[in-house]
């Protein structure tokens, strides 16, 4: 484990160096409300039930956390409203990313649509699960690029939820739109293994190369060690060690005041809890100067989606 990743700074440091932890990625959803065609997929299963912002609370409240982003879940087109009613009620969820369709030529007038419902002011980025689309090139069409444009223009984000091998693409479209702040999500969802797939690496340097690029700390922090690891030794930071090189890539790439936490709350809970994710961040950041460290578990995320 190298310097950065191995400090000595005590867990909490971020605490009390800035306005607590800004968790940048959690999810909610209540089944009843509509249904989550994604977590019927093999190994979602234990998802399979609602969750809601009570239940995040007093996770948050135990690890630190002091405000959140709430991330799209579905490409609904009535989920954001609720999601923005949810924020404006709470005083934990701090910004909204939300759906809405890119390829429409209506796209700029349903954003102005959604910044005048209740909890409008809280719409920070908008996301497209580029996961969910068969065509490699879709964040290359033309429409696709359009709408891009308009969440720029409109002064917001966009979320990057897609596997690696669309990375240059999405290295395309952010050279493409410099005037949007591209946010990718779960470091573009590389495969932990015991290192890291060089492919991975220069497509992320590729992508870091922007200036209006950020990077998500997030979506591999509750994943095990491979197996063979070997058994942890007593220091807590053991536990992450496997996930140094990725997390060193990213910081490498971004530096800090390029790069925040995310849990991805609820979808961690597969593999660690709430608190064991945190841990994750705060072990991994261990060896960071204070103020990058606070960069990183929440000023990052502030400045970026403009929190209040």
């Amino acid at each position: 484990m190298t310097e950065r990743a191995s400090g000595a700074q005590p867990a909490g440091q971020a605490r009390r160096a800035g306005a607590g932890i800004v968790d940048a990625h959690q999810h909610v959803w209540d089944l009843t409300a509509r249904p989550q065609p994604w977590l019927e997929l093999a190994g979602n299963e234990p998802l399979l039930r609602n969750y809601s912002e009570a239940d995040l609370r007093p996770l948050a409240a135990a690890a630190g956390v002091t405000a959140t982003v709430v991330v799209q879940t579905v490409t609904d087109p009535d989920e954001t409203p609720e999601l923005l009613a949810l924020a404006a009620a709470s005083d934990l969820i701090a910004g909204v990313v939300g759906w809405a369709d890119l390829e429409s030529a209506g796209l700029a007038d349903a954003l102005a649509a959604l910044s005048e419902q209740p909890g409008g002011h809280l719409l920070r980025g908008i996301r497209h699960p580029i996961l969910i689309e068969e065509d490699p090139d879709w964040l290359r069409r033309p429409a696709v690029l359009a709408g891009l444009a308009a969440v720029g223009a409109a002064g917001l984000r966009y979320d990057l939820l897609l596997p690696p091998d669309i990375l240059p693409a999405a290295a395309e479209a952010g050279a493409a739109c410099p005037g949007l702040m591209f946010v990718l999500d779960h470091l573009g969802n590389p495969s932990v293994g015991a290192r890291p797939d060089e492919l991975w690496m220069t497509d992320i340097r590729r992508l870091a190369a922007l200036p209006n690029t950020v990077c998500k700390l997030s979506g591999i922090l509750g994943e095990p060690p491979p197996a063979g690891a070997g058994p942890a030794g007593r220091d807590r930071r053991d536990g992450v060690a496997h996930l140094v090189p990725y997390y060193e890539t990213v910081l490498a790439a971004f530096g800090p005041d390029r790069l925040m936490f995310g849990s991805d709350w609820p979808v961690c809970t597969l593999s660690a809890s709430y608190a064991d994710v945190v841990a994750a961040a705060e072990a991994l950041t261990a060896g960071l100067s204070p103020i990058e460290r606070a960069a990183v578990l929440g000023g990052t995320a502030r400045r970026v989606y403009r929190l209040r």
